[in-house]
């Protein structure tokens, strides 16, 4: 038997075996999420909530790590959603420790004063269904008359503004009430801005004529007014004062029944007497 050539011998010391090929690595499986969304739910505002509601609950503040396991949160990205926050002013920190911050408190403070906004709106609802005539509620704030509130249905409108309230308030009852609330000094400074003018034959004539009549005014009597502010209509406003703010509620009716204004503004008296105590603090709305 003849050898074979060298060539063919070291042809085959020098090509690998096909089997001897590294296999590709398999790829990694990826993190599951650490809170998933459902449905159109944002994830990061959802954690970010739940960590305002566990500082919430620490009135002497919490350390991340500590927010991180009520959460349930990883350290990281409590971390960064406590930065975040912080940036914002939803949150403050102080030394290591997080806290509400001013950006929340504002929050909660236009909650509770639309929850304050409720109360009374609530209330004239159920006056103007008892009394049968629209209910009005203004405070003077500011140097201004401010109708915060006006309750009434198709059935028993309201007197429609057509001269500004604020300028107008020596001919409405409304801003009659609470001029009368004021003393001389915030009473002259009112109507040096908004000075007296005729807006219907009835309408008082004159700053002299107008302080005058306020100073007879007796303190919790209702303040009556015909046909001063709008023709074929009267008004009485009733006052309301608590601590320093002037307040009051007022009823309107068509002139043909005028009989019915005082003993509907005695009636409105007697409703808010009995509520004044749970009104007190939403007074200032």
């Amino acid at each position: 038997m003849q050898p074979q050539p060298a060539a063919t011998h070291r042809q085959r010391r020098t090509t690998p075996p096909a089997q001897r090929s590294a296999p590709a690595p398999a790829p990694s499986p990826a993190p599951p999420p650490e809170a998933p969304a459902s449905g159109t739910f944002i994830g990061s505002v959802q954690r970010a909530m739940r960590l305002l509601e566990s500082v919430a609950q620490h009135e002497y503040g919490a350390p991340a790590k500590q927010l991180a396991r009520e959460t349930g949160l990883a350290l990281p990205t409590t971390y960064h959603l406590l930065r975040t926050l912080v940036h914002e002013g939803y949150l403050s920190r102080d030394k290591g420790l997080f806290f509400l911050g001013a950006a929340t408190e504002r929050l909660s403070s236009s909650g509770a004063q639309q929850k304050r906004r409720s109360v009374v709106v609530d209330a004239l609802a159920h006056w103007r269904d008892a009394i049968g005539v629209p209910v009005y509620y203004a405070v003077y704030r500011e140097g201004e008359v401010d109708v915060m509130c006006v309750s009434d249905t198709p059935g028993i409108p309201a007197v429609e503004e057509w001269a500004d309230f604020r300028e107008t308030g020596h001919a409405h009852a409304i801003g009659q009430c609470l001029l009368s609330q004021l003393d001389e000094e915030a009473r002259r400074d009112h109507l040096d801005r908004y000075p007296v003018q005729r807006i219907t034959p009835y309408t008082v004539r004159d700053n002299h004529s107008l302080l005058r009549r306020l100073d007879r005014m007796r303190r919790m009597e209702p303040v009556i007014e015909r046909q001063e502010y709008a023709l074929g209509t009267v008004c009485a406003a009733i006052p309301i004062t608590v601590g320093t703010t002037a307040a009051t509620m007022a009823i309107s009716l068509p002139f043909h029944q005028a009989d019915r204004l005082l003993p509907a503004a005695y009636q409105l008296q007697t409703e808010v007497g009995r509520l004044l105590g749970s009104l007190a603090l939403s007074i200032s709305i």
